[in-house]
């Protein structure tokens, strides 16, 4: 787990926006109705969801608590089907070779070998398990600071639309630009000639 892990990376954000009633029911209600599925769905490439962090391959939120102290944790995970080409290869070979033979004919038009193609992806994505990738994100609520620990793209995209999608606040990651928007004490006017600055070109 990242968290507990030697080395880290981490993506930091500042969460815009407060909840109306209690913080600990609102995150709690809202991680149980967009946790991850208990039972894996064969039809999807990709699917997302909320876990505990005790436990991240068994979804229970009534079983594990999510608060320690002033922070909420809890985990993202993503379970993903990846179909290997070869064996999309292999496959669209011995379909072709039957198909050929039951039709007596020595080849198979473009057409034929893309129908084909796709029965054979939709034969696999049916058989061949999701592989799930965790990451742990810790929630300071009162500060409004949370970290999400991975700097992958494709997490923190998934998280970032998920994470508003189920708290109706906004994760804003944080960079320099940001930083000074949201965390620091500079006025308007700072602010202003802070992001009007432009990178300084050197010529020899």
């Amino acid at each position: 787990m990242g968290l507990i892990s030697s080395t880290h990376s981490i993506s930091r954000y500042h969460i815009e926006g407060k909840f109306e009633g209690s913080a600990a029911e609102e995150v709690r209600k809202n991680l149980i109705a967009y946790s991850i599925p208990k039972l894996e769905s064969e039809f999807d490439a990709l699917s997302a969801g909320w876990t505990p962090f005790e436990s991240p391959y068994n979804p229970d939120f009534d079983k594990f608590s999510i608060q320690f102290g002033t922070y909420f944790l809890f985990s993202l995970r993503v379970d993903k089907k990846s179909i290997p080409v070869r064996l999309i290869q292999k496959y669209m070979a011995l379909e072709i070779e039957k198909k050929m033979e039951k039709s007596g004919r020595e080849f198979i038009s473009k057409n034929e070998k893309t129908e084909i193609k796709e029965m054979v992806m939709d034969l696999l994505m049916h058989k061949i398990p999701a592989v799930p990738s965790v990451y742990e994100v810790l929630w300071n609520y009162e500060e409004q600071n949370l970290y999400l620990f991975t700097t992958q793209k494709a997490a923190n995209e998934l998280f970032e639309t998920l994470f508003f999608k189920s708290f109706k606040l906004k994760p804003i990651r944080l960079f320099p630009y940001t930083l000074v928007e949201t965390k620091s004490a500079f006025s308007n006017s700072d602010k202003d000639r802070i992001f009007s600055l432009a990178p300084l070109k050197y010529t020899r």
